[in-house]
Protein backbone atom coordinates (compact mmCIF):
# COMPACT_ATOMS: atom_id res chain seq x y z
CA UNK A 1 0.00 0.00 0.00
CA UNK A 2 2.56 2.34 0.66
CA UNK A 3 4.48 1.93 -2.52
CA UNK A 4 1.49 3.36 -3.88
CA UNK A 5 0.76 6.70 -1.61
CA UNK A 6 2.76 9.38 -3.88
CA UNK A 7 1.97 8.30 -7.13
CA UNK A 8 -1.96 8.15 -5.74
CA UNK A 9 -1.23 12.12 -4.37
CA UNK A 10 0.40 12.98 -7.50
CA UNK A 11 -2.46 11.98 -10.04
CA UNK A 12 -4.87 13.38 -7.30
CA UNK A 13 -3.34 16.77 -7.57
CA UNK A 14 -3.72 16.35 -11.75
CA UNK A 15 -7.08 15.77 -11.15
CA UNK A 16 -8.08 18.07 -8.87
CA UNK A 17 -6.41 20.36 -10.89
CA UNK A 18 -7.87 19.39 -14.44
CA UNK A 19 -11.27 19.67 -12.58
CA UNK A 20 -10.86 22.84 -11.30
CA UNK A 21 -9.90 24.18 -15.01
CA UNK A 22 -6.06 25.09 -13.53
CA UNK A 23 -3.58 24.66 -16.10
CA UNK A 24 -1.59 21.62 -14.32
CA UNK A 25 1.44 21.74 -16.32
CA UNK A 26 1.92 25.38 -16.83
CA UNK A 27 1.71 25.79 -12.96
CA UNK A 28 4.17 22.92 -11.99
CA UNK A 29 6.96 24.59 -14.39
CA UNK A 30 6.40 28.08 -12.42
CA UNK A 31 6.21 26.53 -8.90
CA UNK A 32 9.54 24.46 -10.29
CA UNK A 33 11.05 28.11 -11.68
CA UNK A 34 10.29 29.87 -8.03
CA UNK A 35 11.75 26.91 -5.86
CA UNK A 36 14.88 26.93 -8.63
CA UNK A 37 14.77 30.62 -7.81
CA UNK A 38 14.81 30.01 -3.95
CA UNK A 39 17.69 27.41 -4.16
CA UNK A 40 19.92 29.84 -6.19
CA UNK A 41 19.32 32.81 -3.49
CA UNK A 42 20.08 30.18 -0.49
CA UNK A 43 23.26 28.22 -1.84
CA UNK A 44 26.22 30.70 -1.00
CA UNK A 45 24.48 30.32 2.44
CA UNK A 46 24.46 26.84 2.52
CA UNK A 47 28.07 26.57 1.02
CA UNK A 48 29.34 28.84 3.58
CA UNK A 49 27.61 26.75 6.02
CA UNK A 50 29.17 23.32 5.19
CA UNK A 51 33.13 25.14 4.99
CA UNK A 52 32.12 26.14 8.33
CA UNK A 53 30.56 22.70 9.70
CA UNK A 54 33.70 21.17 8.02
CA UNK A 55 36.44 23.59 9.79
CA UNK A 56 34.74 23.46 13.08
CA UNK A 57 35.00 19.29 13.42
CA UNK A 58 38.08 19.14 11.60
CA UNK A 59 40.17 21.98 13.44
CA UNK A 60 39.48 20.06 16.76
CA UNK A 61 37.12 23.51 17.70
CA UNK A 62 34.46 20.67 18.57
CA UNK A 63 36.32 19.24 21.22
CA UNK A 64 37.88 22.23 22.62
CA UNK A 65 34.14 23.62 22.72
CA UNK A 66 33.10 20.63 24.65
CA UNK A 67 35.97 20.90 27.39
CA UNK A 68 34.86 24.69 27.82
CA UNK A 69 31.03 23.31 27.92
CA UNK A 70 31.36 20.76 30.60
CA UNK A 71 31.09 21.90 33.59
CA UNK A 72 27.93 24.26 32.72
CA UNK A 73 26.53 21.29 31.35
CA UNK A 74 26.90 19.01 34.09
CA UNK A 75 25.20 22.09 36.42
CA UNK A 76 22.24 21.39 33.75
CA UNK A 77 21.89 17.42 34.44
CA UNK A 78 23.21 17.07 30.86
CA UNK A 79 24.92 13.90 30.77
CA UNK A 80 28.55 14.02 29.66
CA UNK A 81 28.34 11.46 27.00
CA UNK A 82 25.63 13.57 25.29
CA UNK A 83 27.37 16.44 25.10
CA UNK A 84 29.00 15.97 21.13
CA UNK A 85 25.15 15.43 19.99
CA UNK A 86 24.37 18.77 21.84
CA UNK A 87 26.92 20.84 20.46
CA UNK A 88 27.06 19.67 16.75
CA UNK A 89 23.21 19.01 16.67
CA UNK A 90 22.67 23.89 16.09
CA UNK A 91 25.53 23.17 13.10
CA UNK A 92 24.74 19.78 10.98
CA UNK A 93 21.70 17.57 11.54
CA UNK A 94 23.54 14.81 10.05
CA UNK A 95 27.09 15.46 11.87
CA UNK A 96 24.72 15.21 14.96
CA UNK A 97 23.43 11.92 13.65
CA UNK A 98 26.91 10.43 13.72
CA UNK A 99 27.71 11.64 17.15
CA UNK A 100 24.61 9.93 18.42
CA UNK A 101 25.81 6.54 16.73
CA UNK A 102 29.12 7.34 18.16
CA UNK A 103 27.42 7.41 21.42
CA UNK A 104 25.55 4.29 20.74
CA UNK A 105 28.57 2.01 20.48
CA UNK A 106 29.87 4.05 23.60
CA UNK A 107 27.11 3.86 25.96
CA UNK A 108 24.57 1.45 24.91
CA UNK A 109 21.57 2.35 23.57
CA UNK A 110 19.60 2.44 26.83
CA UNK A 111 21.84 4.22 28.44
CA UNK A 112 21.02 8.01 30.05
CA UNK A 113 23.56 9.28 27.92
CA UNK A 114 21.77 7.92 24.30
CA UNK A 115 18.36 8.43 25.65
CA UNK A 116 19.10 11.98 25.80
CA UNK A 117 20.95 12.40 22.91
CA UNK A 118 18.33 10.64 21.04
CA UNK A 119 16.22 13.22 22.73
CA UNK A 120 17.91 16.18 21.91
CA UNK A 121 18.09 15.46 18.26
CA UNK A 122 13.90 15.27 18.43
CA UNK A 123 14.12 18.74 20.14
CA UNK A 124 16.43 21.07 19.21
CA UNK A 125 17.17 21.81 15.21
CA UNK A 126 20.11 22.37 13.34
CA UNK A 127 20.08 26.40 14.10
CA UNK A 128 22.97 27.62 12.20
CA UNK A 129 21.87 25.93 8.99
CA UNK A 130 18.04 26.80 9.17
CA UNK A 131 18.03 30.01 10.74
CA UNK A 132 20.36 31.65 7.63
CA UNK A 133 18.59 29.51 4.57
CA UNK A 134 15.07 31.31 5.90
CA UNK A 135 16.43 34.71 6.78
CA UNK A 136 17.88 34.35 3.32
CA UNK A 137 14.73 32.88 1.70
CA UNK A 138 13.17 35.54 3.14
CA UNK A 139 15.55 38.68 2.43
CA UNK A 140 16.31 39.48 5.97
CA UNK A 141 18.99 41.12 6.18
CA UNK A 142 19.01 42.04 10.31
CA UNK A 143 18.21 39.13 12.28
CA UNK A 144 18.55 41.30 15.53
CA UNK A 145 17.01 38.23 18.29
CA UNK A 146 16.58 35.39 16.30
CA UNK A 147 20.08 33.65 16.98
CA UNK A 148 19.99 34.38 20.37
CA UNK A 149 16.43 33.32 21.15
CA UNK A 150 17.52 29.97 18.93
CA UNK A 151 20.37 29.14 20.96
CA UNK A 152 18.09 29.54 24.13
CA UNK A 153 15.29 27.62 22.76
CA UNK A 154 17.99 24.94 22.06
CA UNK A 155 19.78 25.13 25.42
CA UNK A 156 16.31 24.95 27.29
CA UNK A 157 15.35 21.90 24.66
CA UNK A 158 18.41 20.09 25.96
CA UNK A 159 18.37 20.02 28.90
CA UNK A 160 14.71 19.45 29.14
CA UNK A 161 15.12 16.85 27.06
CA UNK A 162 17.78 15.27 29.25
CA UNK A 163 15.70 16.02 32.82
CA UNK A 164 13.17 14.35 31.38
CA UNK A 165 15.35 10.62 30.27
CA UNK A 166 16.62 11.10 33.86
CA UNK A 167 12.80 10.92 35.34
CA UNK A 168 11.66 8.35 33.39
CA UNK A 169 14.64 6.07 33.20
Amino acid sequence: MSDYVVPLMILGIIIFGLVRRVPVYDTFLEGAKTGLDTALAILPTLIAMLVFISMLVSSGALNALMRFMSPLLRLLGIPEGALAVMIVRPFSGSAALAMLEQTFRAYGVDSIESRAASAMMGSSETIFYTLPLYLAAAKVRKSRYAVPAALVAWLVGCAAAAWACKIWV
